[in-house]
C-alpha cells in the first residue's frame, strides 16, 4: 500500500491502520517492540515527538496530513527493508529511556535492563560502588546502570570503536561522560592492569552469544545488525568462556558477574557445569541470564 496521505486521523486510528499494514507484511520483531501494534505505536509517537508510552495519553489527538504521511513514508521503508526500526527513526528505547541508535551497533535491548530498573542487583552493588558494562556496544546498560545508581562509577569496554561512538553519543545525551568512563579493546585487554584500587563490584555482560546455527537461521531484521555483536560460535560459548576465565582478575571480594546468554541455556550447561550459578528471574523466564559470585570462580 502506498503512504497516501490522510487528510484526518486520530494516533489511536493511524496506529491502528499502520499494525494492519505491518502484520500483512509479516515482518520479526523483537528490536524494542514486540508485535506490530507496539511498533505501529513508536512510529506514530515519534512523529509527534512524544514517547510510545506518552503517546497512549494523546490517542484521541487528531494528526497534521504531514505527521500521518511520515508515518505511513516509515511504515514503507520498515516493510520494504526489513530494517529493525530503531535504525530507520534513529532512535530506540529501553525500560522507558530513550538511546541513539544505528546500524553502527545492535538495537538497544537486553534482560538484564529489567534486572537494573526493578532493584534486583542492589544486594551485589555498592551505593558508591564501581561497575563494569563488558560489551557495552550502544551504552545503553552502562546508561540505565548509572541512572539507577547516581553514586556509583562505570566503566564499559567494547571492541568496536563504531559501537563506542554511538555509546559516546548516548552518554553525551543523558550527560553522563564523568560518570560513565569509555575503554575500546577486546574484553578485558581494554581494562587496565587490575589491582586493589580498580576492581569491580558488579560486572554486567550482555555479550555476542548466539550459536552459529542460529545465526545462519536469524531473520532479516537480525542480519541488519554487526554480526560481531551477535555471533558466540559453534555453541555461542566462545566469548563467554574469555569473559569467565577473566573475571575473577576484575572482581571485587565479594564481587559478582551478571551476563545474558538469551536461548543458549543448554550450551551454558554444557560448557560450564561445575560453576554454582544463580539463575535471575526475568520477563523471559528464569534462564536467561545468570549471576555468578566471585567466590564462587575463585
Amino acid at each position: 500500500m502506498d503512504p497516501a496521505p490522510q487528510q484526518s486521523l486520530t494516533l489511536d486510528q493511524c496506529i491502528d491502520q499502520i499494525a494492519q499494514e505491518l502484520e500483512t507484511a509479516d515482518l520479526h520483531y523483537g528490536h524494542g517492540a514486540i508485535d506490530a501494534q507496539s511498533e505501529a505505536l513508536w512510529i506514530v509517537s515519534k512523529q509527534l515527538d512524544f514517547s510510545p508510552t506518552d503517546a497512549l495519553d494523546h490517542l484521541e489527538q487528531v494528526m497534521s496530513a504531514e505527521q500521518i504521511a511520515r508515518a505511513l513514508e516509515v511504515t514503507q521503508t520498515r516493510i520494504s527493508t526489513r530494517k529493525p526500526l530503531a535504525y530507520i527513526l534513529g532512535e530506540a528505547w529501553l525500560m522507558g529511556v530513550p538511546f541513539f541508535s544505528s546500524e553502527q551497533s545492535i538495537v538497544p535491548r537486553s534482560w538484564i535492563a529489567e534486572l537494573i530498573v526493578d532493584g534486583s542487583l542492589e544486594p551485589w552493588l555498592p551505593a558508591d560502588g564501581k561497575a563494569l558494562d563488558l560489551c557495552t556496544g550502544n551504552g545503553s546498560l552502562a546508561i540505565l546502570l548509572a541512572l539507577a545508581c547516581p553514586d556509583i562509577h562505570v566503566s564499559a569496554c567494547d571492541i568496536s570503536l563504531p559501537a563506542l561512538a554511538v555509546a559516546s553519543r548516548n552518554l553525551d545525551r543523558h550527560s553522563l561522560t564523568s560518570q560513565i568512563e569509555l575503554f575500546e579493546g577486546d574484553l578485558w585487554d581494554a581494562l587496565p592492569e587490575p589491582h586493589e584500587d580498580n576492581l569491580f563490584d558488579l560486572i554486567i555482560c550482555n555479550p555476542p552469544y548466539v550459536n552459529a546455527n542460529s545465526m545462519n537461521a536469524l531473520p532479516t531484521e537480525y542480519q541488519a545488525e554487526p554480526a560481531i555483536a551477535l555471533a558466540g560460535g559453534d555453541d555461542g560459548m566462545d566469548l563467554i568462556r574469555k569473559i569467565i576465565a577473566g573475571a575473577p582478575d576484575y572482581l571485587s571480594e565479594r564481587g559478582a558477574i551478571l551476563i545474558e546468554i538469551g536461548n543458549e541455556y543448554e550450551n551454558f550447561k554444557k560448557a560450564f557445569p561445575q560453576i554454582p550459578v544463580i539463575w535471575m528471574e526475568v520477563s523471559a523466564g528464569d534462564e536467561q541470564v545468570l549471576l555468578i559470585q566471585a567466590e564462587d570462580l575463585r
